[in-house]
């Protein structure tokens, strides 16, 4: 047999490999919809949800599951999508032989590090997994578990009670379990060629091959589906809560801004060489001006000439950039973020493509977003109007921005 210094290789990279055991047959959860793990749940497959936990955590890594070999079809309909973001083996007749398989279809990533976990936990959450991930070492496990709660007794012979067992430090075992990589496999491999199978969980294969684990909180929510009372109470927690509608809202801004004697024009903030320029009381960026109006629109805090007014003498010639970033700081402030910004600019000149590029990334820094979440487009008004006979410039503005909670009833 080959031992973990032997065996071991480079890790490709840093990412947490996964092992999901689902080959079980779950007969004490009842067969009628097949094994409990591809039973639903607020209406998806116990082992969909299950998926989904690793496969979007930002430290995981491969993902292996081991199935029946009776299952491969029932599993590919289950986890829909994710079934071609993970690899599936068959796995053992024991739970035992079906990690060691998992692990085995691992070799070829050399991890660091990995976590197996029961399909049928659906309920993990992130912070659960970051703290299992957090305490694996070189030579270490790591185990999340919950202290035991209820009163403990031993059964005698006859059925009776035959003592009351002290619950001074007992743990109910949790996974997923963490171990590195290469000793655990390492540990799997000899107790295999041994013959001994008669291992419930990982940790305590790893306490055979004396790798230390070290136990983590658990999550009381982190329940293992074993009866068909587990899961109909899962399905009932699932589909009782409410349905959530984020709260996305879109505003709207339109300015006008006439022609008058001049040498450029300020669009968007940048200064472009023109025959004439803009009227206005600020520096009637006409382009800002709606801008402002959208992003204000989105939480009801009225519009520019309301925290503006051109009355106001300290406004006169102001850059127009004072007022967006005063509106994106009163979104800010009432818990909002910048979705996206889109600013349509209509005249028949001057051009504004040649420019779209310096446009955007000022508008990026003024709003505090990425430039693709940024669109300035121009178009002409085909000679018409007072924009078709190039008396003025008008814009057209729309934002969305993404509020907490969600759309009420």
């Amino acid at each position: 047999m080959t031992d973990a210094s032997e065996m071991q290789a480079p890790a490709t990279d840093d990412k947490v490999a996964v092992v999901i055991v689902a080959a079980g047959r779950g007969a004490r959860a009842g067969q009628a919809d097949g094994p409990k793990q591809y039973q639903s749940i607020g209406g998806r497959a116990i082992i969909a949800r299950t998926l989904d936990m690793f496969l979007e955590h930002p430290r995981t890594g491969p993902v292996v599951v081991a199935i029946h070999a009776d299952d491969r079809e029932l599993f590919r309909r289950a986890a829909g999508a994710s079934a071609d973001r993970v690899t599936a083996i068959v796995g053992g007749s024991t739970r035992q032989d079906s990690v060691r398989l998992g692990l085995l279809a691992l070799r070829a990533h050399a991890p660091s590090r990995v976590l197996v976990h029961d399909a049928v936990r659906p309920f993990v959450d992130a912070g659960l997994i970051d703290r299992t991930i957090e305490a694996i070492g070189e030579r270490q496990g790591a185990l999340p578990a919950l202290p035991v709660a209820d009163t403990l007794k031993r059964e005698s012979a006859a059925g009776m009670i035959g003592e009351t067992v002290s619950r001074d430090g007992l743990h109910a075992a949790q996974t997923p379990q963490g171990f590195p990589f290469w000793p655990i496999l390492a540990a799997h491999e000899k107790a295999h060629h041994l013959g001994k199978v008669d291992f419930t969980d990982d940790a305590a294969i790893a306490e055979w091959a004396h790798i230390p684990v070290k136990i983590v909180p658990g999550s009381p929510d982190n329940v293992k589906l074993t009866w068909a009372r587990d899961i109909a109470m899962a399905d009932q927690r699932l589909s009782g809560e409410r349905p959530r509608f984020p709260d996305i809202r879109t505003g709207n801004g339109y300015d006008v801004h006439a022609f008058e004697p001049g040498d450029h024009v300020t669009l968007c903030g940048i200064s472009i060489p023109h025959g004439k320029k803009l009227s206005g009381h600020s520096d009637a960026d006409v382009a800002l001006h709606a801008l402002t109006d959208a992003l204000l629109a989105t939480c009801g805090a009225g519009d520019i000439g309301t925290h503006f007014p051109p009355s106001d003498p300290q406004w006169k010639g102001a850059a127009s950039r004072i007022f967006v970033e005063h509106a994106a700081k009163l979104v800010r402030e009432r818990g909002g973020r910048i979705a996206n910004a889109d600013i349509t600019l209509i005249c028949e000149a001057p051009r504004v493509g040649p420019h779209r590029d310096a446009m955007t990334k000022i508008l990026s820094a003024m709003l505090g977003i990425s430039a693709d979440r940024v669109s300035i487009k121009a178009t002409t008004n085909e000679k018409l109007g007072f924009v078709g006979r190039e008396e003025g410039i008008a814009a057209i503005a729309t934002a969305s921005v993404v509020f907490p909670g969600d759309v009420p009833e």
